[in-house]
């Protein structure tokens, strides 16, 4: 075998024997997997592979390298030696199929041109090679219809339109029934389509065939529909495609011949066994094309028993050399078998937790590397419910898919009625232009959200994730009128009330009527009420609970939740939580205690507002008690008020309203008009980044006071009902370390009070959340006084961007991706080279001051896949993350702990 090292830069072309499956950034997953197999003495038809460098250069200069040609033409004379022919040759031609090949798996996304080298005159000398004229013509045809499709830029609908009439004109069904006579026409007509639509003749040279099909190959690394894949499968756009260049071998040569696609293990399921497709007398592209119908693959057994039984012991050394799931494409020529391609295959998120337990029972990986082989993209899929892929329902809009799951129920247009009819035993979608504080009962209640406005970070995507509540956001071909009570979809057809709709928070989509959901077996094992067993379900949970095993052995990381109450606490610890990383105060001040915060914002004198802050305090006392309790022995990080206090008030015009009309009538409105004067006085151009957090702190007296006294005193309670409470409090929105020097010094006043009137010694730990570029940039000084820091990196991304992240995910994200500006929005996976350097820098800093410093992060990148191995490089403790997504955040910090440089199981 090759040595594994980087061939030398200036090369840009390797034959099938010089590379090995480790070469895949210069030859394409494609050509280094046809390398791999060369070495392992496969059946291989010969070849070679031009680099995805010689592809850079193509697409940064628009001309392909100056030595190019002439090391294309040194393997074209090695090959032609090799196989005794020439290319093209009237008399004895050698034909070769041109096939893109880049790093990940393209599957379909780039262009193929197979039989290049026929033309008028070697048409004939491969019909007497072959003993088989009609297998010559319609190789031919086949040359002519994919070169003027993919090099030539021909409407491929033309061709097809020339074959269907041609097959009836013979009246036959099939294009295997078309004999010589009919395909030599059909050349004739296919040259004819070509010369009107491309302008020239097909081409006659079998070399220029060849230059031109290598160019289109290059030319579709940034075709449309490339581009669009490597955006949604994150593939980066620089990295360019090889091509290989090998010698045909033939499937459409009669009965004893075909094609075929196999998997060593269902893709789907990820059980053993025979699995894949064949198709007698036919070409590679006939398979995938669904021109005619396979058999399965276990029939070639009955059709070609020598070549099954060749294949199978082929695959089987396949999967034990790649240690995976292989991914094959091979043909038969005559009774031949060759192998045309292996890749380690793509599978369902449930088939890749199967296998990789299997190849751990099999000896053939490590638990480190079974890590490497699942995703939290995957295990995420296989916790949400899902819509039955059988049934078939209309889909009439399709929004932004903001938090997985399926959920179907009655329209609802507002809390109350959510709340209502929920108590009821009604299932309803909470349906809204975009939601705010004041809708949480309803969403609670319902079960999916469903906005015409905001993005992936926007209140309702935000809050529904952190409820595992499938959610749907920014569907802006819906017509939402609350008012009404009503929603027009797209065609003019009005959703009433009461009527039911499904929502799928995996793909956006939105469906008029009930589609049948099907239960997570996954998500009934993690609470607690599904245990391994023999069916198919508990299979995939067996396989679920030993991945999940192996990464908590494995990880550095802790996990934490975000969790405000008790419940969500205690399904927090079902899942896994390590503690709470984020208690956000502000959710338990809605409700009923809504009054108690407006007399709080009214107060005009010190009395009133101690008052209101006396109502204040044994309501937030018993809710730490029931937090600390829920969350015994673990670390509970609450977050003082943060958000603005317009938002514990009416709407604006709302309240504008009821005033005018109070006024009109001459009734009673002092109250309305009080807070009528409040919210104007309130009122800011930007609240985010106005009168909030620690600013609140310093600006009202006595709010962040009686915070710190309620925690104190829940956690001096549970002392002494022999609990073992482990408060840490958190200022947030700091931006200098004045700000926390003063706010830390009452806090610690208020301690002292409650352990001196109780007995108990507490140790509550008071640090900061860093999500001002300020605070990070001047983390070392904020060090001095905050025994943690906890990144909010959905304030610290907004901030450093510029982005109102309410906003701008609906407004001009999409031109944004589409133009390759973001390859994903820095709301879901963290930016590491603008907002990731800031918490570098931070993290470096906090940590020079403070050695013992404890870092995490709570913002919504703390349960994002890719954000979380981000998080174990730069050295936090911890992440926090919604409840639902405390699974995911486990796994990925297992394989983070574990990731190998050179692991790639995309």
């Amino acid at each position: 075998m090759s040595e594994n090292k980087e061939p030398h830069a200036a090369k840009f072309v390797y034959d099938f024997t010089e590379g090995n499956k480790d070469l895949k950034d210069l030859l394409g997953g494609k050509g280094a997997n046809l390398a791999e197999m060369t070495n392992l003495g496969l059946p291989v038809p010969p070849g070679f592979t031009i680099t995805t460098q010689a592809c850079k250069v193509y697409l940064d200069s628009g001309e392909e390298p100056a030595a190019l040609r002439d090391e294309v033409s040194a393997h074209l004379d090695a090959l032609e030696q090799k196989m005794g022919k020439e290319l093209g040759r009237p008399d004895n031609p050698l034909l070769v199929s041109v096939r893109s090949g880049a790093k990940f798996s393209m599957p379909g996304m780039m262009d193929t041109v197979l039989n290049i080298g026929l033309s008028d005159a070697s048409v004939q000398g491969l019909a007497r090679q072959a003993g088989d004229e009609r297998f010559a013509w319609d190789s031919y045809r086949r040359l002519i219809q994919m070169f003027g499709k993919t090099v030539l830029g021909v409407d491929g609908d033309l061709f097809e339109e020339a074959l269907e009439a041609a097959k009836a004109a013979k009246k036959v069904g099939v294009d295997t029934d078309l004999e010589a006579a009919d395909l030599k026409k059909l050349v004739t007509t296919f040259k004819k389509i070509v010369k009107d639509e491309a302008g020239r003749d097909f081409p006659q040279d079998p070399r220029e065939q060849m230059d031109l099909a290598i160019k289109a190959v290059f030319d579709s690394w940034n075709g449309d529909r490339a581009k669009l894949y490597r955006r949604q499968e994150r593939i980066p756009h620089d990295l360019g495609t090889a091509v290989n260049v090998c010698s045909m071998v033939f499937g459409n040569l009669g009965p004893d011949s075909g094609t075929g696609v196999a998997f060593t293990r269902d893709p789907a399921s990820g059980h053993q066994g025979v699995y894949g497709d064949y198709l007698q007398n036919a070409q590679g592209e006939d398979v995938v094309a669904g021109i005619r119908n396979t058999v399965p693959l276990a029939e070639l057994e009955n059709i070609d028993k020598k070549s099954y039984d060749q294949l199978m012991r082929i695959m089987e050394t396949l999967e034990n050399h790649y240690k995976d799931l292989c991914d094959i494409e091979f043909t038969i020529e005559r009774g031949k078998l060759w192998m045309l391609q292996t890749r380690v295959g793509k599978r369902t998120a449930g088939a890749a937790f199967r296998i990789a337990t299997q190849l751990v029972d099999q000896g053939l990986i490590d638990e480190t590397e079974a890590l490497q082989r699942v995703t939290g993209a995957q295990l995420a899929q296989l916790m949400f419910p899902r819509f039955d892929e059988q049934t078939k329902v209309a889909q009439v809009a399709r929004g932004i898919a903001a938090s997985p799951g399926a959920a179907v129920g009655k329209a609802v247009f507002d809390s109350y009625t959510a709340v209502k009819w929920s108590r009821s035993g009604e299932r309803v979608i909470l349906i809204r232009r975009e939601t705010n504080p004041d809708d949480l009962d309803g969403m609670i209640a319902a079960e999916g959200i469903l906005t015409s406005r905001g993005g992936k970070t926007s209140h309702a995507a935000v809050v529904a994730r952190g409820m595992g509540k499938t959610c749907v956001c920014g569907a802006e071909e819906l017509e939402v009128d609350t008012k009404r009570r009503r929603m027009t979809v797209p065609g003019g057809h009005v959703v009433e009330e009461g009527d039911v709709v499904s929502i799928d928070g995996s793909s956006g989509k939105v469906y008029l009527g009930e589609v049948p959901v099907v239960p997570s077996p996954v998500v009934e094992y993690f609470e607690g009420r599904m245990h391994p067993g023999a069916d198919d379900a508990d299979e995939l949970v067996e396989a679920v609970h030993r991945m999940m095993a192996f990464a908590d052995r494995k990880r550095r990381l802790r996990v934490r939740a975000n969790a405000d109450n008790a419940e969500d606490a205690l399904r927090a610890r079902r899942f896994g939580a390590q503690g709470i990383g984020l208690c956000r105060t502000e959710h338990m001040f809605l409700g009923e205690r809504r009054e108690m915060v407006e007399k709080l914002i009214l107060a005009d004198t010190e009395e009133e507002r101690r008052t209101a802050l006396a109502e204040l305090l044994p309501l937030q006392k018993k809710d730490f008690v029931e937090l600390f309790e829920a969350m015994d022995g673990l670390p509970v990080t609450v977050r003082l008020l943060d958000p603005p206090l317009h938002e514990f008030l009416p709407d604006i015009t709302e309240l504008s309203v009821r005033v005018a009309l109070a006024e009109s009538r001459q009734e009673p409105h002092e109250n309305d008009l009080r807070l009528l004067q409040a919210v104007h006085r309130l009122h800011e151009q930007n609240p985010m980044l106005g009168l909030r957090g620690v600013r609140l702190g310093l600006v009202i007296p006595g709010l962040f006071t009686m915070q710190v006294r309620a925690i104190a005193e829940a956690a001096a309670e549970r002392r002494a009902a022999k609990g073992d409470p482990r408060a840490e409090i958190m200022i947030p929105l700091v931006g200098t370390v004045q700000e926390l020097e003063i706010v830390r010094e009452e806090a610690d006043r208020v301690v002292a009070e409650v352990q001196a009137a109780t007995g108990t010694e507490l140790k509550l730990a008071i640090g900061t959340m860093i999500e001002l570029p300020r605070a990070a940039l001047t983390a070392g000084q904020i060090a001095e006084a905050a025994e943690f820091f906890s990144f909010g990196t959905n304030d610290l991304t907004q901030t450093v961007w510029g982005f109102s992240r309410d906003d701008v995910e609906a407004s001009f994200f999409t031109a944004y991706l589409e133009k390759g500006i973001f390859g994903v929005s820095p709301f879901e996976t963290i930016d590491k080279d603008g907002v990731g350097s800031l918490v570098k820098s931070a993290v470096r800093a906090g940590r020079q001051t403070r050695p013992d410093l404890k870092l995490g992060v709570c913002g919504e990148h703390g349960g994002d896949p890719e954000s979380v191995h981000f998080f174990h490089q730069v050295g936090l403790d911890y992440v926090s993350c919604s409840p639902f997504r405390i699974p995911v955040a486990r796994l990925e910090a297992g394989r983070a702990a574990t990731q190998s440089a050179g692991s790639d199981h995309r």
